[in-house]
């Protein structure tokens, strides 16, 4: 589901905090960053994680594909309040249920009310206790409040059983870079562009590290990389002056 939202300045830019707060190409359709939920976990999952099915005969006449329909419609046209009220019907059917709680989690994150945001993935992570997605979402709005201790705290918990999780690791090394943990944010920068050499979030990641390490020619050189893959990345651009 929706829980990739990590960066901000325009369509490849990067802030300083690594936060996005507007359209992010990561929660885009397409790509690794947006994962929607398919029909039939859509259907089912909100049965199987919220426990006994709710008796009244209005619960279970609930048009649940309908309520996401439109759900989806209104976060597409950026109108996330009205995204929550088309989903209210069956967060009020089924309040523990785990998909509809990770949904208003992320919709919450978008609409800005962040302990909301929070307090409903951290049902869903009730629900399935297994599952990395409660997890990864919360990470966002703690990012977001700028609770680097306990986002660095979650995001250790997700890479202890996913060591190369995309998300996990990018949110750990934001967390840990926003404490000045300088050596242990280079470390997991230097694994993760191993692993995906040519990816603009961790190669910006790799060169604000370097700059803060005060190696100003290494973050130099990386930025002025990440300026032949991503011409219109406006953190490397302001770096460099251009």
């Amino acid at each position: 589901m929706e829980h990739h939202k990590a960066y901000t300045g325009g369509r490849f830019g990067v802030s300083q905090d690594g936060l996005d707060r507007v359209g992010s190409p990561l929660v885009r359709s397409g790509g690794r960053g947006r994962h929607r939920v398919g029909p039939a976990l859509v259907l089912v999952l909100p049965f199987l994680a919220g426990g006994v099915l709710p008796q009244s005969s209005s619960a279970q006449e609930l048009d649940i594909a309908g309520a996401y329909k439109r759900s989806f419609e209104m976060e597409k046209a950026q109108r996330y309040q009205e995204a929550i009220r088309a989903l209210a019907p069956v967060y009020e059917a089924y309040p523990n249920g785990y998909t509809v709680n990770l949904r208003m989690g992320w919709l919450f994150y978008l609409n800005g009310n962040f302990n909301n945001a929070i307090a409903h993935y951290e049902v869903a992570g009730t629900a399935m206790p297994y599952s990395l997605e409660p997890k990864l979402g919360r990470l966002l709005p703690l990012l977001a409040q700028e609770r680097w201790a306990e986002a660095e705290a979650l995001a250790y918990q997700i890479v202890s059983v996913d060591h190369y999780n995309y998300y996990g690791n990018l949110r750990l090394i934001i967390a840990l870079r926003n404490q000045k943990k300088l050596e242990p944010a280079y470390q997991i920068a230097l694994k993760m562009t191993s692993a995906y050499p040519t990816d603009m979030y961790y190669l910006v990641e790799l060169a604000l590290i370097q700059d803060a390490r005060g190696d100003k020619a290494e973050a130099k050189r990386l930025f002025e990389d990440v300026l032949i893959l991503y011409p219109d990345n406006e953190t490397a651009r302001k770096y460099l002056g251009r």
